[in-house]
């Protein structure tokens, strides 16, 4: 029995130790599904219609028949090696969150988050594109709002999203711990499943409180979230301070910040309905 419990605490060990991709798989299905139950029935229809397509990416590895699949395909693709690594860079778009907010030099060439969602968007709009283009604009679109929607993929102090920045989550700190998977995955996946479940039909008023605004707009927003949550509470309330060894987040931070990431998560799902019905409703 003894040996059973050992082997147990050793496989309990080495799962919490291994994180998965960006925004990890919960984070981006909950966007996928809050968008999908908010969009029209005739948007509904027509995405169920293209991702019936989706066999049409010959990725087998990486389906994307489903809303829950397509929101992570994106991510899933980056094992393929070169056959996606173009689209590496689309997935961020690091803005100094301690100088004034500036898309240019973190877009260049389009290659950024916010310029590939407004490329989708016309992409799927297109009726005369190919239906395996419209495909992956699709699955790319639905990714890359949940994307644009954590704030370490909206803006950033050069430390690669946060990636460079070592940190404790409560009482859990490895050594590999940092704050972008953090907000990746361990704070979203607390912030997702604190009640009420963002997963729902939200009334019209709530929706026009969110949905309005432009992606640039959307964009300027999460990198503000960056700076004033994200490393702010990292930074013992100074976002632009010197990085003084590892950053950390106490429960009673934890519980500060469990709102504002839940908002996140709510305002991709929300925009993401609002781009889905501009291009197919």
């Amino acid at each position: 029995m003894i040996r059973k419990i050992i082997v147990l605490l050793a496989l309990l060990a080495t799962t919490l130790a291994a994180p998965v991709s960006a925004y990890w798989e919960y984070g981006h299905e909950t966007i996928g599904q809050i968008a999908y139950r908010n969009v029209t029935p005739h948007t509904r229809a027509a995405m169920d219609a293209l991702l019936r397509q989706s066999a049409l990416l010959e990725t087998p590895g990486c389906p994307a028949g489903t809303v829950e699949q397509a929101a992570v395909w994106a991510d899933c693709v980056k094992k393929l090696g070169p056959r996606f690594s173009y689209a590496y860079s689309w997935h961020y778009q690091n803005v100094d969150v301690c100088r004034p907010f500036d898309l240019k030099p973190a877009c260049k060439d389009g290659n950024c988050v916010s310029a590939q969602i407004e490329r989708d968007v016309k992409l799927l709009k297109d009726r005369t594109v190919p239906v395996r283009e419209r495909v992956q604009a699709l699955a790319f679109l639905i990714h890359f709002v949940g994307d644009l929607h954590q704030p370490l993929h909206a803006g950033d102090r050069g430390d690669l999203g946060g990636n460079q920045v070592s940190a404790t989550y409560g009482s859990y700190a490895p050594e590999k711990l940092n704050l972008h998977s953090i907000w990746d995955g361990y704070l979203a996946e607390r912030a997702i499943s604190t009640p009420l479940s963002p997963v729902r039909v939200y009334t019209a008023a709530e929706k026009a409180a969110v949905q309005a605004g432009s992606v640039e707009d959307w964009s300027r927003e999460s990198w503000q979230v960056a700076h004033d949550f994200t490393y702010a509470t990292a930074m013992g309330g100074d976002a632009c301070a010197p990085t003084g060894g590892r950053a950390v987040l106490d429960q009673a931070t934890i519980e500060k910040l469990v709102p504002v990431a839940k908002l996140e998560v709510e305002r991709g799902g929300l925009r993401l309905a609002r781009l889905l019905d501009e291009a197919l409703g």
